[in-house]
This record gives C-alpha cells, structure tokens and sequence, in this order.
C-alpha cells in the first residue's frame, strides 16, 4: 500500500476548496483517506494554505510521498525547508 499526501475537492461548482489528505495511493481522489493535514483555499488573496506541520513530519517520516502540487503548497506555505 504506498501512502501519497494529496488533495482532495471539496466545496460548490466554481467555488472549490481543499483538504491535504494522507490517502492510499488506489484510493479515488474524494474516497477514504488516512488523516487530514490541512486546507488549501486558492480563492483568497493569496492563497490560503494551512498545514499541521507536526503531522506533516510524522507522515514524512513513515514514507508517504506528496503529490507534485502539495509538495509546491508545503514550499509555499514554508513548512518544510
């Protein structure tokens, strides 16, 4: 089972919102996830990006991969340098 760090939609058409979800690699982009690590609102301005960085190491730590556009948000938000 390989573990990604992604993103999963939520909110109303043309208005989305976004959870940073721990999910199975398998799993659908909405489907069942492991742990929620933050939020991202790309309607703000600019971007709202939380993240809990505690989580995000532990996460990091057991070997799961984010996907290229979290792994830009975790920049962006200066979490991991």
């Amino acid at each position: 089972m390989a573990v990604r760090i992604r993103l999963t939609r939520l909110g109303r058409k043309k208005k989305p919102f976004y959870r940073i979800v721990v999910a199975d690699s398998e799993a659908s982009r909405d489907g069942k996830f492991l742990d929620i690590l933050g939020t991202y609102d790309p309607l703000q301005d600019p971007a709202g990006i939380t993240i809990n960085s505690e989580k995000l190491q532990d996460w990091l730590g057991k070997g799961a991969l984010p996907t290229t556009t979290v792994k830009s948000l975790i920049k962006k938000a200066a979490v991991v340098g």
